[in-house]
């Protein structure tokens, strides 16, 4: 029985799960969007939201605490210097998921999961 266990696994080992969530938010934050099944976008969602309050933290424990979360470093620092400064006035809903229907081959509801404002970098323009 699954009684009041907090997260959905997804038929997966527990290994497997985090190895799964640590990849789809490194993809939604090196691509800023990602398409994926609505199961795994809801259970991403959770995870790259608290990745980005940790991001707002910008203190070296909560850099250490992404890393392991995410394991790949070069993602970190684009959460951290791109991502995290563009939400830092903003409480939570970081992002949003558009349904887009079922895939064709096996019939599973598919989903695009991006962040809600728009975290692409402007180039900085020269003040003359």
């Amino acid at each position: 029985m699954r009684h009041r266990k907090s997260t959905k696994r997804l038929g997966r080992s527990s290994s497997h799960h985090k190895a799964l969530l640590a990849a789809l938010s490194c993809g939604l934050i090196k691509e800023r969007k990602i398409k994926t099944t609505i199961s795994k976008a809801k259970l991403a969602k959770s995870f790259a939201e608290k990745l980005v309050t940790l991001g707002k933290k910008n203190t070296l424990s909560s850099r250490r605490m992404a890393i392991a979360k995410l394991r790949q470093e070069d993602a970190v620092k684009i959460l951290f210097s791109e991502i995290a400064p563009v939400f830092a006035d903003r409480d939570g809903g970081y992002t949003r998921i558009i349904k887009l229907g079922r895939r064709r081959s096996d019939g599973s509801e598919m989903a695009i999961l991006e962040f809600v404002e728009d975290t692409t970098v402007a180039p900085v323009a020269d003040a003359e």
